[in-house]
């Protein structure tokens, strides 16, 4: 069974292989009885993941193509089509009815950090998660059982589009500790910030509108933005955030419909905007009368000093919709996050919403409205700030003491990420080919840029593992850097290191 697949289609690999074993098996290539291939095997063998595999063969047997069973592997099935007097029905080709806006929608980034969360014996820096050890299961535990009882179906019913009002209630009172003043009837709950920048797009963006954003900046969105047919505008960063220098020529020659900016430790640089140029930032927004998305999944996870003031606590002229989430600072399974804006707007967000998914779950508003009223929530900002920040110091000290000549990075004060620059000469796709070898994978700089950038950047997640897993995996990935450093192919005469063959 000889299979191709083409990196280069939009079509994702899993769908390739499917649609050619599929096709295999109508033409009676495959016989049925015909064994096919185990997962790990044939994962090797078209060098991707197991779960793409996986994938691949749930698709074939939920055609009836295939069976699967436990400890004998999967066999092709005898099919009502085949037979000799008649010719096999061909599979559906689905992208021929695709629209444009589907097209549009190409993350293979995104769908490969996903993908390794199931991998065995995979240390992943690429998945930006909260370490699941500090989860308050326990504390959860003990507020789901109190909901349990008999009358409380409240808790499981339909809810009001914009959110159960406990809970907008509570973040309104804990935005205002924060600077923002706002009220409940301010605040949409969504599920998680990635549908509040979805919804945001729906409303605000038709295919052709400009729109601005920081480069490097959160690939999540820079998908959403693309998948609406926007043409992306990008401002360089230094280290006091976005250039307010070349966005003022920007805005000179263009309107965009709005600027999205993560200002306070930056996804993926790390890097936290200046109060001044915040201020700068506002000031071009009213001058040219643009509205501001600021998106602010990180801000509570500050390791040297308090919170910075989010430009939402700044704006006195309702420029600035805001974006937060439990995800980063909690758990990213509930899948909530909220959105801070003006009346007009909240009232056309929850109509774009009605139309997705009518409203966030009421089961997890309930729950997390329970959390946040106990005051678990600040308890737990308090410890995951302290581990986080440990962390964050474990992985910049190992990669002190393992890194080859070249590798810099950035030690961010708050927020998830290291990011790094390689060694002259060294790419990073091609480093991430050589990490997968060592079990160790990363996000190459390039996802994060809209033009051809950050061919030499990687981003690192410091929260997801324990401090011994971040050590493990930071000394694989110096090994990988170093063995493509001293490839012949490299020009350069090889780097001698002495690295610990385990690391405890």
């Amino acid at each position: 069974m000889k299979l191709k697949l083409d990196r280069s289609l939009k079509t994702p690999l899993y769908l390739q292989i499917r649609d050619q074993i599929g096709q295999l098996i109508l033409s009676q290539q495959l016989s049925p009885g015909y064994r096919l291939p185990p997962e790990r095997k044939l994962a090797a063998q078209l060098g991707v993941n197991r779960t793409t595999i996986v994938n691949a063969y749930h698709e074939l047997a939920a055609d009836g193509l295939i069976q699967s069973h436990v400890g004998r592997g999967s066999m092709v099935c005898i099919h009502p089509t085949m037979n000799q007097d008649r010719i096999p029905i061909q599979p559906v080709s689905w992208q021929n009815y695709y629209s444009s806006q589907a097209e549009r929608m190409h993350n293979p980034v995104l769908a490969s950090i996903l993908d390794e969360i199931s991998e065995e014996d995979q240390i992943s820096f690429a998945l930006g998660a909260p370490a699941g050890e500090y989860y308050p299961l326990k504390e959860l535990n003990e507020i789901c059982k109190a909901m349990m009882h008999a009358g409380n179906w409240q808790a499981f019913a339909y809810g009001p589009t914009i959110g159960h009002l406990p809970l907008r209630e509570y973040l309104a009172d804990w935005l205002r500790l924060r600077g923002i003043k706002t009220q409940a009837q301010n605040i949409l709950i969504t599920s998680g910030s990635q549908q509040g920048l979805d919804l945001l797009t729906k409303i605000f963006l038709e295919p052709g509108d400009f729109i601005v954003m920081e480069e490097p900046s959160f690939l999540g969105a820079i998908g959403v933005f693309k998948t609406a047919g926007a043409h992306i505008l990008t401002i360089p960063l230094d280290e006091e955030g976005i250039r307010t220098d070349i966005l003022e020529q920007i805005l000179s020659r263009r309107r965009p419909k709005f600027i999205y900016t993560l200002p306070t430790f930056q996804n993926p640089t790390g890097t936290t905007m200046s109060l001044a140029r915040r201020h700068e930032l506002l000031k071009l927004a009213y001058q040219f009368h643009v509205p501001i998305i600021e998106d602010d999944p990180y801000s509570e996870l500050y390791y040297e000093q308090g919170p910075f003031p989010s430009l939402k606590s700044l704006d006195e002229h309702e420029h600035v919709i805001y974006l937060g989430t439990f995800s980063k600072m909690l758990l990213p399974g509930l899948r909530l996050g909220w959105c801070v804006a003006p009346t007009t707007v909240l009232e056309q967000l929850s109509l774009a919403k009605q139309h997705v998914d009518l409203h966030t779950s009421t089961t997890t508003q309930w729950i997390m409205t329970d959390f946040c009223n106990q005051g678990m929530l600040d308890q737990h900002l308090s410890l995951v700030r302290n581990q986080y920040k440990r962390q964050r110091d474990i992985m910049a000290d190992t990669l002190t003491e393992f890194s080859p000549p070249g590798l810099s990075w950035v030690l961010p004060s708050g927020g998830y990420y290291l990011w790094c620059e390689l060694p002259p000469g060294i790419n990073a796709t091609s480093l991430l080919r050589k990490a997968a070898e060592k079990k160790v994978s990363f996000v190459p700089g390039n996802a994060f840029h809209i033009h051809s950038g950050g061919k030499n950047l990687i981003r690192l997640c410091f929260c997801h593992h324990t401090e011994a897993t971040i050590r493990e995996g930071i000394y694989r990935l110096c090994t990988a850097i170093s063995e493509l450093l001293n490839q012949p192919s490299q020009g350069r005469p090889a780097h001698r290191h002495h690295y610990r063959e385990t690391l405890v």
